[in-house]
């Protein structure tokens, strides 16, 4: 039997799994340990702590210090490498993945930074795409208001769009979403749709109804930030229904939107906290100004909640359109929350859920999937 030995080279510290890409990054580990892979596991620490957790599932857990300058502007006459690429150099890694010849699997553009190096046999390199980064920094500038970093972050999506053509050095890549398989696939052919691995192994969602509409996210980053402003200002004072919005680092203007027009903004709460939210919500409304990748927090939904309600822009090219109720402007948005408001969620619609979500979104089928491209 072919040995399964892994190293995973991931951008951040997976644990806790609480938000969009660590989220995919720890389920991963869990489920590949699962097919028994020996999963040596290297992460980048700038903020979060060591995981003891993490030995659970993976044999080793080495930890490495993202080198993040004072000024990232600093980094462009001197360098051609996007600043998430190159805060992530550390000759230790280099030594530890050269100790012995097992597959890496590198987590995100952001972890690449040993594809362009020669010590390093391409055909053991396999990369995990989590966005199509440029086009994710591109609109992050869009909806910054901050002069400053909306200058670093169009710099920065100029950098990746010219960086990403180190994928073709890649044995393979393994993307989130077909929108995003179709885009890579020009850079490097070999690239396969693997979908998000998350929390949830079965359908978890209540029957049944609930009392309140809900909006969730991290809202530290500019896109869910920019969303729950957009519902707070246009959409959630139009209905007739408790309103609510969760995440941790709310911006002042959220704040302001929420109490103007009389939201419920909860924030700094656990993600046990966030899922009960979720799951007792009537209605889980989500938007999204970005179509890149697919968003964890609309699997969190399905998988834990009632009816929901989105934009296009949340489920174009997903497979998951038939599960939620579109609106694409203010106006049907408040529609569809007062249609919904007193309709019960039934089993039928449950097993609807479960008969969608049961394959491409299986976690033991993605790591599979993963299994067969490494060692098949």
């Amino acid at each position: 039997m072919k040995s399964k030995k892994l190293h995973i080279v991931s951008f951040d510290v997976p644990f806790p799994p609480n938000y969009g890409g660590v989220i995919d990054v720890y389920y991963k580990c869990k489920s590949l340990h699962a097919l028994g892979f020996e999963i040596n596991l290297h992460c980048y620490q700038y903020g979060r702590e060591p995981a003891e957790k993490l030995l659970s599932y993976c044999k080793t857990v080495n930890y490495y210090k993202r080198n993040k300058i004072i000024n990232p502007a600093l980094l462009y006459g001197a360098s051609a490498l996007p600043y998430i690429v190159s805060t992530r150099a550390d000759k230790r890694l280099l030594e530890n993945l050269l100790k012995d010849d097992a597959p890496i699997l590198f987590e995100g553009l952001h972890s690449t930074y040993l594809l362009n190096e020669p010590s390093i046999d391409n055909n053991r390199c396999y990369v995990r795409t989590h966005n199509i980064e440029h086009e994710y920094y591109k609109k992050l500038a869009d909806v910054e208001r901050n002069p400053f970093k909306r200058l670093f972050f169009n710099k920065e999506s100029q950098r990746l769009a010219q960086y990403e053509q180190v994928l073709k050095k890649a044995k393979m890549v393994f993307s989130i979403s077909q929108p995003d398989k179709i885009h890579f696939e020009k850079v490097n052919p070999n690239t396969a749709l693997v979908s998000a691995f998350h929390e949830s192994a079965t359908i978890e969602s209540l029957e049944g109804v609930g009392n309140y509409a809900l909006y969730h996210g991290n809202l530290a980053v500019g896109e869910n930030n920019h969303a729950a402003c957009y519902l707070a200002e246009n959409v959630f004072p139009k209905v007739d229904f408790p309103c609510m919005i969760a995440g941790n680092n709310p911006s002042n203007k959220l704040i302001s939107l929420c109490k103007k027009n009389n939201i419920q903004l909860v924030d700094n709460k656990s993600n046990k906290e966030i899922i009960d939210l979720i799951k007792n919500a009537q209605i889980n409304v989500l938007v999204t100004f970005q179509k890149t990748g697919i968003k964890l927090k609309l699997l969190n939904a399905l998988f834990k909640g009632r009816h929901c309600i989105v934009n296009e822009a949340m489920v174009d090219a997903t497979g998951l359109e038939t599960l939620c109720h579109i609106s694409n402007i203010a106006e049907d948005l408040a529609k569809s929350i007062e249609q919904l408001k007193n309709t019960p969620f039934t089993q039928s619609e449950i097993e609807k859920r479960q008969h969608i979500l049961g394959t491409t979104f299986d976690n033991l089928h993605n790591a599979t999937l993963i299994d067969g491209y490494i060692f098949g």
